[in-house]
């Protein structure tokens, strides 16, 4: 009766501390829940896992964010808050053209290698066909600052006569991205198939110097 009552007492003093720190333990829900959804995606993941993860009990979870998936989705919107506001610090607007191209890239190739729960979170998504994402506005807002500040680097290269002009900056993008994610997705069997070791600190070196003499082939007047 008395182990009860101290649980219970102490299960009260941890929501106590919660309720005071709200962003400390929003922080520590979504952290773990990166964790427990990268590891068994959306329909494998457990919100006692999570509340454990965290150091809270489920209730507490649910007064935050909700059910599973509002969870999931809060999860992906701090997934890409976290990308595009690492990107922001690459300061493409303030340097010429072609080392804006040259930052992102290698930003973005790198992000990737860094940050495999990003991938396996838009994986996750693209199976349920962005049902959560679509319902996101948060999300939207994000990703037009940032393609605003690949246009501007496409037109002041095109001003100067260095970029081809008419290049879609979303287009461009989805080149980058996609070039790197496939290479990193499927390094397992490619390097198989290939007989080569692709996630070497060589190789890897080498497909970055390689994806940027692709994209700036494309970009580069002759």
């Amino acid at each position: 009766m008395l182990k009860a009552a101290q649980t219970i007492k102490a299960a009260a003093a941890r929501d106590r501390t919660t309720i005071r720190d709200p962003e400390a333990t929003r922080e520590a829900i979504l952290t773990a829940a990166t964790d427990e959804f990268a590891a068994f995606g959306l329909g494998g993941a457990r919100v006692d896992r999570i509340a454990e993860r965290a150091g809270i009990n489920k209730r507490m979870l649910y007064y935050y964010f909700g059910q599973k998936e509002d969870l999931f989705l809060a999860v992906l919107e701090r997934a890409y808050e976290k990308i595009r506001g690492e990107e922001q610090n690459l300061n493409l607007t303030q340097v010429e053209p072609t080392e804006a191209i040259r930052r992102l890239i290698a930003f973005t190739w790198n992000y990737y290698i860094e940050n495999p729960s990003f991938l396996i979170l838009l994986n996750s998504e693209n199976l349920h066909r962005a049902r959560h994402l679509k319902k996101s506005a948060k999300v939207r807002t994000l990703h037009s600052p940032f393609v605003a500040t690949i246009a501007d680097v496409l037109a002041r290269g095109a001003r100067s006569g260095l970029f081809r002009a008419g290049i879609d900056p979303i287009q461009l993008y989805i080149s980058i991205a996609g070039i790197s994610y496939f290479y990193l997705s499927n390094n397992h069997t490619l390097s198989t198939i290939f007989d080569r070791d692709l996630m070497a600190p060589k190789a890897k070196l080498e497909r970055l110097s390689h994806m940027t003499d692709v994209v700036l082939g494309y970009l580069v007047r002759d």
